[in-house]
């Protein structure tokens, strides 16, 4: 068996816009962290289970409390949702 491995170098600048315009990252938070992680975003109450949808850049593109309509949110803006944990 071959396999054809090859080794792509990339600047911390490239790595920094992989996926832009094109991925947008799915995860399950709780307003708590959202709040502690983005200390300019409007109030919001504590303690409550969120979807989070982020571009490949880590900026936040919705909240939402169903997983379906952060998907429908990546969908609608053409990007590829991708889960992370």
């Amino acid at each position: 068996m071959t396999t054809n491995e090859e080794t792509v170098t990339m600047t911390q600048g490239e790595f920094a816009h992989l996926g832009e315009g094109q991925v947008a990252y799915l995860r399950k938070m709780s307003s708590d962290d959202l709040i502690g992680r983005f200390p300019g975003m409007p109030e919001i109450a504590p303690g409550l289970q969120l979807w989070a949808l982020f571009a490949a850049d880590g900026r936040p593109i919705l909240l939402s409390d169903e997983r379906e309509r952060a998907v429908a949110g990546a969908l609608q803006k053409e990007l590829t949702p991708v889960s992370i944990h």
